[in-house]
């Protein structure tokens, strides 16, 4: 049976949307993954939207057998990440197959060509463009819900993996956790002498244009320097976080983003959560119209019963002094009014302990593990 392998033009949305919907549709019938905003997707992978595409260079590929859709794959170079690193690494992202050997070989042989004809000599993923995109291939965990910000995978995904001689380079865990009925009270003493001991407040907002002022781009300034020497972590670009101010800051509710300041006003920590979209996601089929909205509305008004952590980002300087406590402090009591019952963590690198070390008060359990995985080209 033929196996075709085309290269889709970055710039053309038509082939853009084909090549998201398909991993939206090898799904169709699957109870736990949550598809992407297709709209979002696309401009993601789209050259002339996205601004990671000033110092990467990207081509997705798909792969039809018999004439019909049968896999999909993006090969990424991050040249900032590269240089900062002293890698050549080939980035792999956006994979989606039928179970076929043929397909994926087909897929991995297109972008590993592509990776070695610019001088890269391994290949690394699934990773995005940058930090703030999927990845991590799901590996334990696949009767478990996903997430908006994760990936979700079919069983027989790392089977291929490691058939092709793909090895473990890192792993993540995520937990689920109960909501408490009030909040610990360790968290409030060490909240309470924290404050006190560096002077820090917490401020909230109700201006969506008075937070951007304030801190859209401190968040994401913070964010690069707390972020900064994890695992295939790239700053983001002045272009990047104006992108990201408006992508992300004009959506999210403000009650559920914390911000600690300190006497000077200057930014030292941000929680952000939200509210799970992804049933809501799953019933729109990563649409917005004609009823996609509906759903998403629904759960942006809290009528959900879990909250997804995204993001928990301090000040080298503050790390290890409890201003974790503090943002969580001010977040729990939202999180009870809510209704919530649950929290799901974001990507956590399996020994990040001290990330690991904020959720001990809390009733928890670890229930997804994914991994990237590394081969020489």
């Amino acid at each position: 049976m033929a196996i075709e392998i085309k290269a889709i033009n970055n710039r053309n949305k038509s082939e853009l949307k084909r090549f998201v919907k398909f991993g939206i549709d090898l799904y169709k019938d699957n109870d736990y993954y949550v598809p992407p905003l297709v709209i979002d997707e696309i401009h993601t992978l789209n050259a002339d939207h996205n601004p990671a595409f000033e110092f990467c260079d990207a081509q997705p590929f798909m792969a039809f057998k018999d004439g019909k859709p049968a896999g999909t794959i993006m090969a990424i170079i991050n040249h900032t990440y590269n240089k900062r690193s002293g890698a050549l690494d080939l980035r792999f992202s956006n994979f989606e197959t039928i179970d076929d050997p043929e397909v994926v070989d087909a897929l991995f042989q297109a972008a590993s060509d592509w990776g070695k004809a610019r001088g890269m000599t391994s290949i690394v993923g699934p990773m995005g463009f940058t930090d703030m995109d999927h990845e991590g291939m799901l590996i334990e965990g696949f009767n478990e819900l996903g997430t908006i910000a994760t990936i979700y995978n079919h069983d027989y995904y790392p089977k291929h993996m490691e058939r092709m001689g793909f090895q473990k380079d890192t792993d993540w865990i995520e937990f689920k956790m109960t909501v408490p009925d009030r909040v610990p009270e360790k968290y409030l003493r060490i909240a309470d002498i924290v404050s006190k001991k560096y002077n820090l407040r917490v401020l909230k907002y109700t201006s969506r244009k008075k937070i951007k002022a304030d801190y859209g781009q401190a968040v994401f300034q913070v964010i690069n320097a707390a972020y900064d020497g994890l695992y295939g972590y790239c700053p983001l670009t002045p272009k990047q976080i104006d992108y990201y101010v408006d992508e992300y800051l004009s959506i999210i509710r403000l009650d559920h983003i914390s911000i600690i300041v300190d006497e000077h006003d200057e930014l030292v920590g941000v929680g952000i959560s939200m509210p799970s979209f992804s049933r809501a996601l799953q019933k729109g089929r990563g649409k917005i119209l004609p009823g996609g909205w509906w759903h998403l509305l629904k759960a942006f008004r809290g009528k959900v019963d879990t909250v997804d952590l995204m993001l928990v980002a301090v000040k080298p300087e503050y790390q290890s002094k409890g201003v974790n406590a503090l943002l969580f402090a001010d977040l729990l009591p939202m999180y009870i009014r809510n209704g919530y019952k649950w929290a799901e963590t974001n990507l956590e690198l399996e020994d990040n302990h001290n990330v690991q070390a904020q959720w001990q008060y809390f009733e928890r359990r670890q229930h997804r593990r994914r991994r990237a995985w590394r081969r020489p080209l």
